[in-house]
Parts: C-alpha cells; sequence; structure tokens
C-alpha cells in the first residue's frame, strides 16, 4: 500500500496523483540499455527505478503531499489552507515532453518543491480547485435550516414610540489553542 493511501484521514479524497514524465523512464532504460554491457548502466537504472517507484506525490481535498525515500522516509505536507502560492517552472524541452515542476509556498517558511512530473498543469489546477474547495463555508444542516428560517422571517414593524430592548453585551468567542500555540482552524 502506498504512503499516501494510508495516510489519507476519513472523508479524505484524492484529487489528483502526480506521475514521472516518460521522458524519465525512457533515459533510465536508455542507461540500463546502452551502458548495460558496463556495470554502471546497471547502477544508474537502479539509482533511477528506486526513485522513481519511492516518490509518491499528490493532491487530496485537505492537504498536499510529497513522500521521498525507500528507507529512509521524508515527508513534506502541507494543508490546503495554508497554501500562499503555486509557482510553475518549465523550460522548452520540458513543455515539448510534457513535464515540469511544481513549486508550492505556504504560510511561514513551508515550501514545496516537487520532482519533475508528468502533466503539471493538471496537477497546479487540482491544487487551486482543493484551495477553493477549502475557502467555501460548509454548513451542516441545522445551521443552514437556522439561517433559511431568519432570512424567512418577516422584520416586524417597529413603530415610532416603541423602543426596541438593548441587547445585553456578548462575551467575545474564546480561541482555542493548540499544543504548540497555534489558533485552532
Amino acid at each position: 500500500m502506498r504512503y499516501i493511501d494510508s495516510s489519507l484521514a476519513s472523508g479524505e479524497t484524492v484529487l489528483m496523483r502526480g506521475k514521472w514524465p516518460g521522458v524519465f523512464w525512457f533515459g533510465a532504460w536508455a542507461a540500463l540499455i546502452l551502458l548495460g554491457v558496463i556495470v554502471v548502466g546497471i547502477f544508474i537504472f537502479l539509482r533511477s527505478f528506486i526513485i522513481m517507484t519511492s516518490t509518491d506525490f499528490a493532491v487530496t481535498d485537505r492537504r498536499i503531499i510529497l513522500k521521498r525515500g525507500w528507507l529512509n522516509r521524508q515527508t513534506q505536507e502541507l494543508a490546503v489552507e495554508s497554501v500562499e502560492g503555486v509557482s510553475l517552472d518549465q523550460s522548452l524541452i520540458a513543455r515539448m515532453f510534457g513535464y515540469g515542476r511544481i513549486v508550492v509556498t505556504g504560510t511561514g517558511d513551508a515550501v514545496i518543491v516537487f520532482p519533475p512530473m508528468a502533466n503539471p498543469v493538471q496537477f497546479r489546477r487540482a491544487i487551486e480547485t482543493a484551495r477553493a474547495q477549502a475557502n467555501e463555508i460548509h454548513l451542516g444542516r441545522e445551521d443552514r435550516a437556522a439561517l433559511e428560517g431568519v432570512a424567512a422571517e418577516p422584520a416586524a414593524s417597529v413603530s415610532a414610540n416603541e423602543v426596541e430592548p438593548e441587547e445585553a453585551p456578548r462575551a467575545p468567542p474564546k480561541r482555542r489553542r493548540s499544543f504548540i500555540g497555534l489558533r485552532a482552524r
């Protein structure tokens, strides 16, 4: 089972998985075939094969995930709400072969530099879609019914002689803090 599949939270869905461009696979096979006579070609192929099969990257509806490594696992995850910018680096050759590199910057010092991937524009579009969905306000059924009920009630007319009673001042809402002192969302 892949890392991303095993780390999904309940209700979290994968919007898009990244994949390595075919040019990189071709390069690994070419090294094996052309340099296979020399032992170096076998090592180049094995190194490329391990890197490409052990790197996993995806966009879910809640997170952006990059996992690298086979024996030593390194993961970078960023909540979709904290993404500040997404940039695409693509040279002329990369555009011709349909690959590129995505760089995601988040709040603070968070930066995720993805390896070269096939269809980087679609991957960027998936990140932007996840950001748009995260910024929508999702209300529960009871809250939505209460808001619709308030909007449906006609405003009571107040005559000139009647004075509306003043509401008692409300206490400001308490902020919840997590274990590291950041405001909980």
